[in-house]
């Protein structure tokens, strides 16, 4: 897409769709699906007993750590404390593995079982320690421009505001409150990476959200629980592209009354 890569801590990405590995069928459809993305990076929820299925087979198997970038994060904590311990254990487990993404995280610390609405106190806690510890930290957040200005100024790496609640597919539901973060967070920083995660149901909600402005996306469900995953999938990646290609290139402002694409004047009839 000729476009400049994006740089998160270390690490430098130029697709800008991230995936994750969630709620598939089969571990071989998540695979086919995830080659169809053309996604670099991969999210893996790192707590021991997602790694493996029903027969005993380990996730890792089907995500090859030469291929992709995995991606560690903190899904199902509640707690700041259970959050590090899972981070800390990521880090473990892809040390062993020789992947780069040992490096960095995405950090989640939910409130309720009921919404997964990000807990503010507890993520800016388990973010001060990982950042200490030396994580490049993504931190999820709601879409509140408060509490992503202050996961900023606390160290994140990169803001992950939600375009909608996580698994809903009700897509960006407040575009207004995106564009603020982009606004207030990039002022002065133009480079400061923000990600929309979660809510997507469908590839207009990811060109969307590339359109406002955002550095790319993370989806999961759009994909895995769609009818046919690797064709959803390829949708998503070309979504990616349309997004942002339709950002570069700039819209036309939007009228209230017609503009015609064609002259009028002198038209025989033309009032």
């Amino acid at each position: 897409m000729n476009d400049e890569p994006l740089r998160i801590g270390k690490f430098e990405i130029h697709s800008r769709l991230f995936v994750g590995t969630g709620k598939y069928a089969t571990y071989e459809l998540m695979r086919d699906a995830l080659a169809e993305t053309g996604c670099e990076v991969v999210t893996v929820a790192v707590r021991r007993e997602r790694m493996t299925d029903s027969s005993g087979r380990n996730i890792l198997d089907f995500v090859d750590p030469a291929k992709y970038t995995l991606l560690p994060n903190t899904a199902g904590c509640f707690n700041a404390a259970d959050a590090i311990r899972t981070a800390r254990l990521g880090r473990e487990l892809l040390e062993g593995l020789e992947n780069p993404g040992s490096a960095w995280v995405k950090l989640e610390v939910l409130g309720d079982r009921k919404t997964l609405l990000p807990d503010p106190v507890g993520s800016l806690e388990a973010l001060a320690v990982l950042k200490a510890e030396g994580f490049t930290v993504l931190c999820y957040t709601s879409d509140d421009p408060v509490m992503a200005q202050r996961l900023k100024d606390a160290g994140a790496d990169a803001v992950m505001p939600a375009g909608s609640p996580i698994g809903s597919g009700q897509g960006v539901l407040n575009p207004w409150n995106i564009r603020i973060i982009l606004e207030q967070l990039k002022e002065g920083d133009a480079d400061f990476p923000i990600i929309v995660d979660a809510g997507v149901g469908t590839a207009s909600d990811v060109a969307i959200a590339m359109e406002l402005g955002a550095d790319g996306v993370l989806l999961n469900t759009g994909i895995s629980g769609a009818g046919d995953p690797v064709k959803m999938a390829r949708a998503m990646r070309l979504a990616i592209e349309a997004g942002l290609l339709a950002r570069q290139a700039g819209r036309i402002p939007r009228k209230l009354y017609a503009t015609a694409s064609s002259p009028i004047d002198g038209v025989i009839g033309a009032p």
